[in-house]
């Protein structure tokens, strides 16, 4: 009589056990795998081994303006992206903003302004095939739009000084005579060099970037990454730990707008649509 109960019982372990292990296999494969963190010390030797490769370090364009490369590589050792970053000493140049109705290309920004150096804005609404600025915009000492509140950070020219804000701590005062400026976020380095797009922001889409900061000495920094690997809180982190020594960086907008023209020696990483918003960069 007691074979009857042994194997039900058996048979319920049984099914308890399948269950379990099935549970744990669809765990494995439906569990996120969290992205890649980048690193740019490691990369992939043709041996197989893993070997150090430096970035380019920084080298002078102009007096005043300065180069650099760095290569990233993911946990995997794969090249991944290229971050090109500008350093500009405000001695030697000054910052301007600029929009136009009808979007042009980096290299007819250029032509009609003689920058030295042409960088994408920020975002930008088109309404009735018309195109506005995101937030205010202050363009030859004139306001347009409406400044974003509680958010966002702001590039502020002043004559010949220009200052990135995070528009949290510092907003805009309609009062102060501002002769240039554009808004934009997130905030990817508040001041301080303080991480600004958290972990807990993270949304996993990765695209390509454009980014303006600020260093501890008042440099300004212009750094674009055309091939569209960081998501906002990888370059968020990447930035905050870099050996770049940044007080503050604002994100600009990115995707097909990201690209930057340097006008002598001419190196150009187009951006893949026209632009309405740009920020120049003139020589003293």
């Amino acid at each position: 009589m007691y074979k009857p109960i042994s194997h039900i019982l058996h048979s319920f372990l049984l099914l308890v056990l399948i269950g379990t292990y099935g549970s744990v296999i669809y765990y494995m494969k439906a569990a996120p795998t969290d992205p890649p963190i980048p690193t740019r010390t490691a990369a992939p030797a043709s041996s197989g081994t893993v070997e150090t490769v430096p970035d380019t370090g920084w080298s002078q364009v102009q007096p005043g303006l300065e180069r650099r490369v760095i290569q990233v590589y993911n946990n995997q050792k794969q090249p991944v992206e290229s971050i090109h970053i500008w350093r500009l000493d405000q001695a030697n140049f000054r910052l301007d903003v600029d929009f136009d109705e009808t979007p042009k290309s980096l290299e007819s920004w250029q032509r009609e302004t003689g920058a030295a150096l042409v960088v994408n804005g920020g975002y930008f609404s088109v309404t009735n095939e018309r195109f506005s600025p995101d937030g205010l915009a202050i363009l030859n000492g004139r306001a347009y739009g409406h400044s974003f509140e509680g958010f966002g950070g702001m590039l502020a020219i002043n004559g010949p000084r220009a200052e990135l804000r995070w528009l949290v701590q510092k907003p805009y005062d309609p009062d102060e005579r501002l002769t240039a400026a554009l808004q934009s976020f997130p905030i990817l380095v508040q001041p301080g060099g303080k991480l600004g797009f958290g972990a807990e922001r993270e949304d996993h889409a990765a695209a390509r970037r454009t980014a303006i900061a600020q260093d501890r000495q008042g440099r300004i920094l212009f750094i674009v990454t055309p091939q569209g690997y960081f998501t906002l809180h990888q370059l968020s982190a990447y930035l905050t730990e870099s050996d770049l020594d940044l007080d503050i960086a604002i994100n600009l907008d990115g995707g097909g707008s990201t690209g930057l023209l340097v006008a002598d020696p001419q190196e150009i990483i187009p951006s893949k649509v026209l632009l309405p918003y740009v920020i120049l960069v003139h020589e003293r």
